[in-house]
């Protein structure tokens, strides 16, 4: 879908609240205190201001597991998920336990065959291995019956995982969740890697009070060698950057600009025409994040997991190339869907504009809805559900929401007005998964609409650009362009910067198929580039020869020129 490049919606700035600066350079200083920081601490990167393991519920039973299984001997299995967290996750815990000499493997479920989460399916595919042990990471909290199933078989089941819970909990033998009742830890933002990073912190700790490196001649776990994995699960998760993660994706920032990444992140900035020496969180999200889901979504997510664990760079580069195409085949196949999906909200348009969204196309591919659900999001700025056929009688959802409508409580209210209407879901305040009856999708639509009425605030469905003010022409710099660059990281909650500012129009053309490429001229003279991503061609270029906009301060890098450069995210012609 093209970006909204016809008209601007409503603007706000926001506030900076009074109080004590939190950094020396004014700008930065501003742009912190707007985004609620309140201390330098927050700000310090360095691992030790990390958030202490101990608080979070289950921990100590947990690592009681992972010792029981070395000590013992067992054979251990590690069930991840299809999307980049639960790769992230599964790399990580295998490499760091098989480290230590535990017997080891991994299963990812095949989305199309078995759906989310430890199954029953997926537990009877699992005992094929003989495991004694399972360890879920990124799933589990929802797993009541495959936890049972497991347990019923006699193999132990240790739950991590992130996902808000139901108000049962599976009967495992442990579970660490900080979004589970009771769990003190502070952070219910960390995503399902960082809760499988801190049960390694956790173990490490143990190990250490026991002598037991010493003892068994095993050199010490180096954990920071694996933050970038913490750092790509972090961003691609979506979930908020507080200052815990932001410290967790600034280390893996760090590793990965100082050539100490794992090979296959490496590979896979690559293929994308990235320079891993100037990596940011941006490149999580938008470059590494889909060509690894673009496995689970068209493939096996296990080809994912492989380029993670890769050691040899030329083994990473191959399957960091199958990644690639992967993902060039699911662009094609969501721009198909996107049509029918603009054909849907074009028949709407000339009727009412609904507070939420369900859509459903019998052709439209299982693994690729969640990007869908997330592109109607952004062009209609309400809640919606993307379905796709899962079986004969049944379908699945991938929902995606806005800010002020949380959707998994969204889900769970019409699970309360309509008990036998959902199969079953799950998910986070911005992203969900759900499964029903395909005879019941008008049913839906119904309480989907009811839900956003009852529980979304009103101003919240009004469109709006939140901005960072205006930038002096003089603080439009190389300077403060590369400053920007580095001083986050930025993400979910904690945003990139974004200005407002009025431009003449000195030069405009379009690059590649939908991109506009511009010179603008601000009110003190100053030429200035600037590019707008997939306008719509039948607005631009424009004959108005002035233009207002919100725009991202960049450094254009080309063939070793580093010049100022304005990402606009969104413009409109000053009649």
């Amino acid at each position: 879908m093209a970006n909204k490049m016809a008209a601007l919606p409503d603007i706000s700035t926001r506030p900076v609240p009074d109080g004590a600066a939190v950094h020396a350079n004014p700008l930065l200083d501003r742009l912190y205190r707007a985004r609620g920081v309140s201390s330098e601490q927050e700000l310090d990167a360095r691992l030790s201001l990390l958030l202490p393991w101990q608080p979070m519920k289950g921990m100590e039973q947990a690592v009681d597991l992972l010792l029981a299984a070395l000590r013992q001997g067992q054979r251990v299995l590690v069930v991840g998920d299809y999307d980049v967290d639960g790769a992230t996750s599964t790399a990580i815990v295998v490499q760091a336990l098989s480290a230590l000499g535990m017997q080891l493997s991994y299963l990812l479920p095949n989305r199309f065959e078995y759906g989310y989460g430890l199954s029953p399916e997926i537990v009877a595919l699992a005992l094929e291995q003989n495991p004694e042990l399972i360890i879920t990471v990124d799933n589990g909290i929802a797993s009541m019956d495959g936890v049972a199933a497991a347990r019923a078989a006699g193999v132990a089941v240790l739950v991590t995982d992130h996902h808000l819970p139901a108000a049962e909990l599976p009967d495992a033998n442990a579970i660490v969740n900080p979004n589970q009742p009771g769990c003190d830890f502070a952070s219910k933002a960390a995503c399902g890697c960082t809760v499988a990073f801190y049960l390694l912190i956790a173990l490490r700790a143990r190990l250490r009070a026991m002598n037991w490196f010493a003892e068994q001649g095993v050199e010490e776990l180096n954990l920071g060698q694996w933050l970038d994995l913490v750092a790509l699960a972090t961003v691609a998760d979506v979930v908020p950057l507080d200052a815990n993660n932001r410290r967790l994706v600034q280390q893996g920032l760090n590793r990965i600009r100082a050539g100490q990444g794992r090979p296959g992140i490496q590979a896979l900035l690559e293929v994308a025409g990235r320079d891993w020496q100037q990596a940011r969180s941006e490149d999580f999200g938008f470059v590494v994040g889909p060509r690894l889901n673009a496995a689970g979504r068209l493939d096996d997510m296990t080809v994912g997991v492989r380029c993670l664990l890769a050691e040899n760079p030329g083994e990473a580069r191959e399957l960091a190339a199958r990644l690639d195409e992967l993902n060039r085949e699911r662009r094609s196949i969501e721009r198909s869907m996107v049509v029918d999906a603009e054909r849907y909200l074009a028949r709407l348009e000339t009727s009412h504009l609904r507070k939420g969204h369900v859509l459903y196309e019998p052709d439209w591919h299982e693994g690729v809805i969640g990007i869908l659900a997330s592109r109607v999001k952004e062009k209609v700025h309400r809640p919606v559900i993307a379905l796709a056929d899962s079986g004969e009688e049944h379908v699945k959802g991938s929902a995606r929401s806005i800010p002020g409508f949380h959707l998994r409580d969204g889900l769970d209210w019409i699970a309360k007005q309509a008990p036998d209407l959902l199969i079953k879901f799950g998910g986070h305040a911005m992203a969900a998964g759900l499964t029903l009856e395909r005879q019941r999708i008008d049913e839906l639509q119904h309480w989907f609409e009811r839900a956003v009425d009852q529980l979304c605030e009103p101003e919240a469905l009004i469109p709006c650009l939140m901005t960072d003010g205006h930038l002096l022409s003089d603080e439009i710099n190389l300077e403060n362009a590369r400053l920007l660059e580095t001083a986050g990281p930025w993400g979910q909650a904690f945003p990139a910067p974004r200005f407002f500012g009025q431009w003449r129009l000195e030069e405009q053309r379009i690059v590649g198929e939908r991109h506009l490429k511009l010179k603008l001229i601000d009110d003190l003279g100053q030429l200035i580039d600037a590019i707008a991503f997939n306008v719509d061609l039948d607005q631009w270029p424009t004959s108005h020869p002035r233009l207002k906009g919100v725009y991202q301060l960049s450094c254009n890098r080309f063939r070793g020129k580093e010049t100022v450069q304005l990402m606009l995210d969104a413009i409109e012609p000053l009649c």
